[in-house]
């Protein structure tokens, strides 16, 4: 029996679908991000939902995984005071469009996820912007910053290092465990997240309690809506195939040139990442002119700690 990979996922994303949106999955509005507005940006390769609010100079703010713009809820607003702030979603996550992945996952190689942002500035009238990216925007910023040099002025990322599959130990691959499932052929991880997506969400990323409380109501409600979308899951799992594919071509394609912008690094003392060797180390290997410091966190530095980070923030910008 011959068996259609490709038609078998297609047909399944098609009816988790038509469930999803039965169940009332439809988008929400900003109500999070007041004075902020909304736009939809037409890229060469997506369609990208965007905020913008504030005045001053541009500021971009990229989120990670399994989140959305939503990540910057809590300083955000703050950050207007200050900036002209402009938040994304990434393609294939929250409200952006979710293309094919394409030949090798091309699609979704973070060279592509930072031509989108490039281009979303650049529609709003920045040629040039300070970026600042979490998770998965922290290796979109990366990349931003080594392929389009004359549009960062300045450079943040929060809890990432370079070329992470280098370095795994036994502990990392156990907190890290997603990176290695996600990447499977589909529609295996698919398949298995989309039979409970808000039960794997809440258990392995949104995990909270009484005494701690990172996660809002609101935020959790627009990640669970957000991620239970089929083609969200899919184009997620996307994602993480490039990053162990065509992103580690990309990156390799960087010799030894380094980032020249400023650089901030900041990452969560009590997460994976600062358990690796000297993180600013990592760093100095890949940028002219970096800092950085361990803020008391562990992976989700704006919703853990938002002061903390705010400052790190504003004191670097």
């Amino acid at each position: 029996m011959n068996f259609d990979r490709r038609a078998f996922l297609k047909s399944t994303l098609a009816a988790t679908a038509v469930a999803a949106r039965s169940a009332g999955v439809e988008a929400q509005p900003a109500a999070m991000f007041p004075g902020f507005t909304t736009r939809t940006i037409q890229t060469s390769g997506a369609t990208i939902h965007t905020l913008r609010g504030g005045s001053g100079p541009p500021l971009l703010l990229i989120h990670g995984y399994p989140q959305t713009h939503v990540e910057w809820h809590k300083i955000a607003p703050r950050l207007a005071e200050k900036f002209t702030v402009v938040m994304t979603d990434l393609r294939g996550y929250g409200d952006s469009s979710k293309p094919p992945g394409g030949e090798n996952h091309v699609n979704y190689s973070k060279r592509a996820m930072a031509l989108d942002q490039i281009e979303v500035m650049r529609a709003l009238g920045y040629q040039q912007f300070a970026v600042v990216g979490h998770d998965r925007g922290a290796r979109v910023t990366w990349r931003m910053a080594a392929e389009h040099p004359q549009a960062i002025t300045k450079a943040a990322v929060i809890d990432i290092v370079p070329l992470p599959y280098s370095r795994v130990t036994r502990q990392f691959a156990t907190e890290y465990f997603h990176w290695f499932f996600l990447i499977q052929a589909a529609p295996f991880p698919e398949t298995l997240i989309g039979n409970s997506a808000e039960f794997y969400l809440r258990s392995r990323f949104l995990r909270q309690n009484a005494a701690s409380r990172v996660f809002t109501p609101e935020a959790v409600a627009e990640y669970l809506r957000c991620f239970k979308d089929p083609a969200t899951i899919h184009a997620t799992c996307e994602d993480y195939r490039a990053g162990a594919t065509i992103d580690i071509d990309h990156a390799a394609q960087d010799g030894d040139r380094k980032v020249t912008c400023p650089l901030l690094v900041l990452w969560g003392e009590r997460g994976s990442v600062g358990r690796l060797e000297p993180v600013m180390d990592l760093w100095r290997e890949k940028a002219a002119n970096v800092t950085g410091k361990a803020l008391p966190a562990g992976h989700f530095l704006p919703e853990e700690v938002p002061d903390e980070t705010l400052a790190a923030l504003l004191a670097f910008l």
